[in-house]
């Protein structure tokens, strides 16, 4: 019999009975979310264990680990090409898309970073740790503490504790500027943000002064696909999170576009 690798998280292993509640919540926040969820981008979770205060989750084994590991490694340099990195953020704007509309109630990851996400060996990504995710009940306020990475959160949690589906719009967008940029956005993700151009008026000057410097620029059809990525990006990291799009509209939007392009490579193959 042929044994699948699986990887595995340890929660709290204090060997007394005692687990602290903020363990005990994560790990049962991931069990009742990760359950019902079934996604080719979303982790997979095998299975839970609890035992004399340790707590075990059982996931899929990811061959590459997280994104951040891989965009500030080696691999960043060599392998995550321009390619590589449009389909990351592809496929993270599904499973969040996913979540957000396909499941009831719709859940909301609150934590989205390079740190949750993870590679396979192809690059198809994985959405991860589900701890502080919330389930959003249409009958209540939805009201409830400040969670996610810094650097990765919506500025309007600073002023409210009310969970919404455009914090994890806004999250994606840091994470899409990051991996274009190969570096955290920071300053320049404000300046970005409230300027509402548009980089299709500019895009040489863009991808010649901002893209990731350890690649060569992105040409052709190519910097067009990567042009129109930050500009999705920009859009979902909106000050105002009225302003934001939805993640379906989201992940429908970069499909249509890389189809489009597909499309094209093909008619000229076949003209030529």
């Amino acid at each position: 019999m042929q044994y699948s690798p699986v990887s595995t998280k340890i929660l709290s292993c204090l060997y007394t009975s005692d687990v602290p509640l903020s363990n005990r919540q994560s790990f049962e926040n991931e069990i009742r979310v990760l359950t019902d969820v079934r996604h080719r981008n979303i982790i997979k979770l095998h299975g839970f264990c609890s035992k004399r205060g340790c707590l075990y989750l059982v996931y899929e084994y990811v061959k590459r680990g997280s994104l951040r590991k891989v965009l500030y490694g080696l691999e960043g340099k060599v392998e995550l090409d321009w390619a590589a990195r449009v389909k990351i953020v592809q496929g993270v704007a599904h499973a969040i898309a996913y979540l957000h509309h396909d499941c009831s109630p719709p859940i909301v990851h609150r934590d989205i970073s390079l740190n949750n996400i993870l590679l396979e060996a192809d690059f198809e990504p994985r959405l991860s740790d589900f701890g502080t995710a919330r389930l959003l009940n249409p009958d209540t306020s939805n009201w409830t503490t400040v969670a996610g990475s810094y650097g990765y959160m919506a500025p309007e949690l600073a002023l409210t504790m009310r969970v919404t589906d455009k914090s994890d719009v806004y999250s994606f967008g840091v994470v899409t500027l990051e991996v274009m940029m190969g570096r955290h956005p920071g300053e320049l993700l404000t300046s970005l943000s409230s300027s509402r151009t548009s980089l299709s008026e500019n895009p040489e000057l863009f991808l010649k002064d901002v893209l990731d410097q350890r690649l060569p620029p992105p040409t052709g059809q190519l910097a067009e696909e990567v042009v129109f990525v930050i500009n999705v990006a920009l859009a979902c990291t909106r000050t105002t999170p009225e302003e934001r799009p939805s993640m379906r509209f989201v992940a429908q939007e970069l499909s249509a576009k890389t189809h489009r392009v597909c499309e094209r490579k093909l008619v000229r193959r076949v003209c030529n």
